[in-house]
């Protein structure tokens, strides 16, 4: 069951709209009018993304002992897909509107009762997430539709709806859909696999039929034997891995929070068999990410658990938690631990004909059995994306702040935490008709800019200065005055959060930043 989060203060129409002004993210092939489902990252989002894969990349492999990195192809042989079972099973179910034409995924739509003298007159269906107005709304037009103004949503059923997978042939030729004007235009949910297919090689035909993965675990799961007899790893261990990953959703949506291309952060950490050894490390995994989660400036309260009931879990799993976040959209998933078993391992073995048993000999060597065993996995999976999303609904903030003249003024900036930052730190002289403080400031732009990613900019008062830099989120203003040139060398550092500003040394500034950005 999910646990409760705090809801994100910022609509999903402002974050958009922020992204596209300041250069975060672009709709893909903007100037042909945009094509669903893919995006484009600008210098800031590309700068923002990097950070988050960096500071995972760093935390999950770089800092421990019991982890590995790995970069495998995106196109893998199909018969890795045969195993894997997504040929026959990576589907979702889907609902067709003979109305609109639209197309919706079945465990995204819900329908609840509308109710005429204490009974059923009809339904109306809505995606997750809808807003209750928008519900309303459409409820209204079964009520026109029955010619009675008495009839009304049962506002109250929205928290039982059910899903669409679970609609009759009966209730569904009475059931309004979301873009419909009639109601029973929507079809009965019916299978739609997700992957892309592709041709490799000189022919057309099935022989040459491949995909572009859908997830970046087989890539780890396939490599396993090659990391075991190369990468002196014993068990418990990891691997884990950065990469593009590809699914043909069939209704994208909610900006970048799910596209048809996108890049996941994913571990497979290999254990010893045991329901017990299993449940340890599920756990110490479920709270590592949270934490991480939290280091990275997701706020704690913005983050719940939803504990997968047996009945939906995956073929693959033993159990599955995920990490919920309080997006502009709603509560939804964002990180996912499961408990894979040896599912994967032996499925490979069994397909490829190829040995995946480790030989543990720290085991045999104390007796025990069995030390010849497939280890099982715990995998936890991380969209990047939906990452980047999440960190910015955090991040976003309103405030006021005096201006120049010292009157309130409203501003507009983003919290990031300085890791994740797309600039660490903007440097500014105080004027730019100075050479002296021109010459200073560039100077230690260029000092600065050897270690991190930092921002020089002499346009404009530096009132102004700072609310740009504020808006895409710049830690640190940074400005050489004349007191740096004609009195003790030191500059004035400006907190982005508070405005607070203090006068340091250089030395004293680079020591600072690294404390601050690198922890």
């Amino acid at each position: 069951m999910a646990t409760d989060n705090a809801q994100s203060t910022v609509s999903m129409e402002t974050l958009v709209a922020l992204c596209k002004r300041r250069g975060f993210v672009f709709q893909s092939s903007d100037i042909y009018g945009g094509y669903n489902g893919f995006f484009d990252f600008g210098p800031l989002g590309a700068e923002v993304k990097k950070n988050i894969k960096d500071a995972w990349w760093d935390d999950m492999v770089r800092r421990r002992d019991d982890v590995v990195g790995l970069d495998s192809s995106i196109i893998m042989h199909p018969k890795i897909w045969k195993a894997s079972g997504h040929v026959d099973g990576f589907s979702d179910p889907m609902v067709d509107c003979k109305e609109s034409k639209l197309r919706y995924r079945a465990d995204q739509l819900f329908y609840a009762p509308v109710i005429l003298d204490g009974e059923a007159a009809g339904f109306v269906a809505y995606m997750e997430g809808a807003e209750t107005s928008v519900i309303v709304k459409q409820a209204k037009k079964i009520r026109d539709l029955k010619g009675n103004k008495e009839a009304k949503l049962d506002e109250a059923a929205l928290e039982t709806a059910k899903e669409f997978t679970e609609s009759t042939a009966e209730e569904r030729t009475v059931t309004l859909g979301p873009d419909a004007t009639a109601p029973g235009t929507l079809t009965e949910p019916r299978q739609f696999n997700l992957m892309f297919e592709t041709k490799v090689g000189p022919l057309a035909d099935d022989t040459a039929k491949a995909y572009l993965r859908p997830e970046t675990a087989q890539g780890i799961f396939a490599n396993y034997k090659n990391v075991v007899d190369t990468g002196r790893v014993k068990v418990p261990f990891g691997i884990a891995q950065i990469g593009k990953a590809f699914r043909n959703e069939i209704t994208p949506r909610n900006f970048v929070f799910r596209s048809r291309e996108f890049e996941q952060m994913e571990l497979e950490f290999f254990i010893e068999p045991g329901e017990e050894n299993r449940l340890k490390w599920y756990r110490y995994w479920i709270d590592w990410c949270t934490n991480w989660l939290v280091s990275i400036g997701l706020p704690r309260e913005g983050i719940g658990k939803d504990v997968h009931p047996q009945e939906k879990l995956s073929h693959y799993s033993k159990g599955t938690t995920d990490l919920t976040f309080a997006f502009p959209h709603g509560v939804q998933e964002l990180w996912g631990i499961a408990c894979r078993g040896d599912f994967d391992l032996t499925q490979h073995q069994e397909h490829s004909g190829k040995g995946m048993d480790y030989f543990d000999e720290v085991r045999k060597q104390a007796g025990e059995e069995p030390f010849k065993y497939i280890p099982n996995v715990i995998e936890p999976s991380l969209g990047v994306d939906r990452t980047f999303l999440a960190v910015m609904a955090s991040a976003y903030c309103e405030d006021e702040v005096p201006n120049d003249k010292g009157q309130p003024e409203k501003r507009t900036l983003m919290k990031f935490h300085p890791r994740i930052a797309p600039y660490k730190a903007a440097i500014f002289p105080l004027v730019k008709n100075k050479p002296e403080l021109v010459e200073r400031a560039d100077a230690l732009y260029r000092r600065l800019q050897k270690r991190w990613n930092v921002f020089y900019d002499a346009s404009g008062a530096i009132g102004r200065r700072y609310r740009r830099q504020d808006e895409i989120g710049t830690p640190f203003g940074i400005t050489v005055d004349f007191d740096t040139i004609e009195k003790d060398g030191t500059v004035t550092l400006r907190d982005r959060d508070t405005t607070e500003q203090v006068r340091m040394s250089e030395d004293d500034l680079v020591k600072f930043l690294e404390e601050k950005i690198e922890g």
